[in-house]
């Protein structure tokens, strides 16, 4: 699974992007987020309030139970403002 990092997420993980290989009970986004605050400091820093991270799956917009892949490319940002 790629992951992609943007915004203040990227500076507290402290990369732009990983490749990673989730356990096989990481179903959904939810389980996927939940996972990766466990990876370490930065990870718990950055996902501490998932409320304020949005996701997108393969390029589309992702609801917390959308399903996720090992092929998937998934993205983390914070929510944006049009204008």
């Amino acid at each position: 699974m790629k992951l992609l990092y943007f915004a203040w997420l990227r500076t507290r993980i402290g990369r732009a992007e990983e490749e990673v290989d989730p356990p096989t009970d990481v179903a959904n986004v939810e389980d996927l987020l939940r996972w990766l605050q466990g990876r370490g400091a930065g990870y718990a820093e950055a996902l501490a309030r998932p409320d304020l991270v949005r996701v997108a799956v393969n390029q589309e917009f992702a609801a917390r139970d959308t399903p996720v892949a090992r092929d998937d490319e998934v993205a983390l940002f914070p929510p944006v403002t049009g204008g």
